[in-house]
């Protein structure tokens, strides 16, 4: 992990208050699908970086996608092209993928599906990937073409209907679990979505293994604010989301 300042190369909406910045990748910097950045806003009223996943990344660049919520997210869509922002990575821990987990399942909800997004890029040409993903309605839809490229069948769903499928992404995977008989599940999204896939992993008895990308308020970024702890749901202790995960084993995280 550095701190570092990143050259801008692109910065765009992609959908209804979501946008994408692509970076540079500095020198001698290795990532892998699932770490994430702690990036300033280039705005001095906010000190604090924010915690963004990597959505992509090659060689010589990589991406974050970010939704506005906030005046600080307000300032990062006002960066251009050719600016410098100051970050921390790479940070975090990556999605295990082992030799043996050839038929992947990945289940994004929101800005969650950003970082499965990476995961599909670093993996599609050596795995087969079934990819479902849920956005809240058709304003918030995206990357929809890297999905159905990266994926040998890649399913949709909103939650009002208005593109794909009216539905849950939890049930529209579930559904598809007994056939397809999968090697191993990685799931990103809000914590309703998580809580779901973990019931119905409890209520069916399936044990296939599953891990899941935490989406966490962070202060730091490297462990020593503790402003995104979590409890461990077999022993007495907290993560530290930030410097333990972000990615868990579904069932080792109390949600």
């Amino acid at each position: 992990m550095k701190e570092i300042k990143l050259k801008v190369l692109s910065n765009k909406a992609i959908a209804s208050n979501v946008y994408e910045m692509e970076f540079a990748v500095p020198e001698n910097i290795i990532l892998k699908s699932g770490q994430f950045i702690n990036l300033s806003t280039g705005n001095r009223q906010h000190l604090l970086r924010r915690p963004f996943a990597i959505a992509a990344f090659t060689k010589d660049s990589f991406s974050i996608c970010y939704q506005i919520k906030g005046s600080g997210t307000e300032s990062l869509k006002h960066i251009q092209k050719g600016s410098q922002l100051s970050a921390l990575l790479p940070l975090g821990n990556y999605f295990l993928v082992k030799e043996n987990f050839y038929k992947i399942a990945v289940v994004g909800g929101g800005v969650g599906i950003f970082p499965l997004l990476a995961l599909l890029k670093e993996y599609k040409k050596t795995k087969e990937i079934h990819s479902y993903i849920g956005f809240r309605s058709a304003s918030y839809v995206c990357k929809v073409d890297d999905f159905q490229q990266d994926s040998k069948k890649a399913i949709f769903v909103t939650d009002d209907g208005s593109f794909a499928k009216k539905g849950n992404v939890v049930d529209a995977f579930i559904s598809d679990i007994e056939k397809e008989k999968f090697d191993v599940v990685y799931a990103c999204g809000p914590i309703a979505m998580l809580v779901a896939l973990k019931e119905k992993f409890k209520q069916n008895n399936y044990n296939i293994p599953c891990f899941i990308s935490l989406e966490e308020r962070m202060g730091c970024g490297i462990g020593a604010c503790l402003v995104c702890v979590c409890k461990n749901e077999a022993q007495n202790k907290n993560f530290r989301v930030c410097k333990d995960g972000p990615i868990f084993e579904l069932h080792e995280v109390n949600l």
